[in-house]
């Protein structure tokens, strides 16, 4: 789409309201993706199941053999699964019930004409979540119609592109005022970095959402807002909304009944599943397969777990290729031991968002032992929970460890002050991996929008 075409279509007011009517998006994203909006086939409708108070060891078993969702509630996790994983669990000695059942949108007929024209612009699925495809058009517009604010960053390729089977580019954008050499990937910029990153697993809906409009917020904002206009002047925001595009893309493919694909789509070892079902896909867990302290706690060696590690350390392109923007941008400020602190004048800040815990998490990931900075980390964290109300922690002390993950990564290798938002509202119609559109713009982005200023603000000097 020509940036000419967008400025003369309104594309700043566009971007401000959102584009797509709520009930225009239930409507087109059943038509085009599932006429009659039917479940695809082969498709089983996905079971929460409670797991009572499991042990450590039944922690380890549910980590590397079923779908353990990022949530808690006292001593209870979760698991994904339908009624043949209920009797499962059940004969392994675990103590469940079911919680509840993900049933797809209704489907709504009657599209207009104009709702037609506004998914030509940017498609959606599921009642109004953007595509693939969309997102990288509207990075693209963006671009376009802000060339003095932002800078589109072609950062490597999918697993599918790599083998020649499709598959996407990898995109980022650098939003600032830019003077000089802002938005290079060079570690000696004069301005501080603050990343957001969505997405890394397919099926979490709302993060790509919140990435979307953090974008449109801050190009809108510039030289009217005070406070945004002062970030961009003085910080470089960088978002990479879609970490997963090719996982994102079979949830996609099932239309009102949505794949739970969580992984991306390396389906070049093991025998599994297809269609993807919420136990057993094929695919690598990127957010088990970055570099630092790869292998551990809370991955799988099963290439149809959901938690699969991948063959090394940073063996997906995917991951390969953020960890080479990562390294291109943040200097490495923290030596090798675990013991080292990242020194006080340390710049950046980096926030990964998930879903459905409702919870705000920073390093370590595998283990209770405070991190050097764990007071500078644990008071950011509690900032953020001011405007979100999630409980802040490390992953072992609110949810459970993990390893290999991209915030510990971030911390671990560079010493950059990392973060991982877990969007949840428990008890209410926008909690789970695919709550309703609405549910971005009434509940998720008003709680994330201020809580992402300050997580910028203190890319200056969040250790001081």
């Amino acid at each position: 789409m020509p940036a000419r075409w967008f400025r003369s279509h309104g594309g700043a007011r566009r971007l401000r309201r959102g584009l797509l009517p709520l009930a225009a998006a239930f409507a087109m994203a059943a038509a085009v993706l599932a006429p009659g909006g039917t479940a695809s086939a082969g498709t089983v409708t996905p079971t929460e199941i409670r797991v009572v108070a499991p042990t450590a060891a039944q922690v380890n078993r549910l980590q590397a053999a079923y779908d353990l969702l990022e949530v808690r509630r006292g001593r209870d996790l979760f698991v994904m699964g339908d009624d043949a994983v209920l009797a499962r669990l059940r004969s392994e000695g675990f103590t469940v019930r079911a919680e509840r059942r993900f049933a797809p949108l209704p489907n709504t007929k009657g599209t207009s004409a104009s709702a037609i024209r506004a998914l030509a612009v940017y498609p959606t699925f599921f009642g109004g979540y953007h595509t693939v495809a969309a997102h990288r058009q509207h990075l693209q517009d963006v671009a376009a119609t802000y060339p003095n604010l932002t800078t589109l960053v072609d950062y490597g390729d999918s697993w599918l592109k790599t083998q020649g089977r499709g598959g996407n580019d990898l995109y980022a954008i650098c939003i600032t005022n830019k003077t000089g050499s802002d938005c290079a990937r060079t570690t000696t910029g004069h301005k501080p970095r603050s990343f957001v990153y969505a997405a890394i697993h397919a099926r979490e809906l709302a993060t790509a959402e919140i990435a979307w409009n953090w974008i449109d917020y801050l190009v809108t904002s510039y030289g009217t807002d005070a406070t945004v206009t002062n970030l961009l002047n003085t910080t470089e925001l960088w978002v990479i909304p879609v970490a997963n595009p090719d996982g994102r893309q079979i949830v996609e493919s099932g239309g009102s009944s949505p794949y739970f694909q969580r992984k991306n789509a390396n389906d070049s070892r093991g025998s599994c599943a297809r269609p993807p079902t919420s136990t057993n896909q094929h695919g690598v867990d990127m957010n088990r397969n970055a570099t630092w302290a790869w292998g551990g706690v809370g991955s799988s060696s099963s290439a149809c777990s959901q938690t699969y590690r991948g063959t090394t350390a940073a063996s997906e392109p995917e991951t390969a290729a953020q960890q080479a923007l990562f390294n291109s941008l943040y200097a490495d400020r923290r030596a090798a031991s675990r013991t080292s602190p990242a020194p006080s004048d340390t710049t950046g800040t980096f926030m990964s968002y998930h879903s459905y815990a409702g919870l705000v998490l920073f390093p370590w990931g595998d283990t209770t032992t405070d991190s050097p900075n764990d007071a500078k980390l644990r008071a950011i964290a509690n900032r953020l929970n001011d405007f979100n109300g999630y409980q802040a922690g490390q992953g072992p002390e609110i949810l459970y460890a993990t390893t290999g993950t991209t915030d510990d990564d971030l911390y671990g290798r560079l010493g950059v002050a990392s973060f991982t938002t877990e969007l949840g509202a428990a008890g209410t119609s926008c909690d789970g991996f695919m709550p309703p559109y609405s549910c971005v713009g009434s509940r998720f982005w008003p709680q994330e929008r201020q809580a992402l200023i300050v997580l910028a603000q203190k890319a200056a000097g969040p250790y001081l």
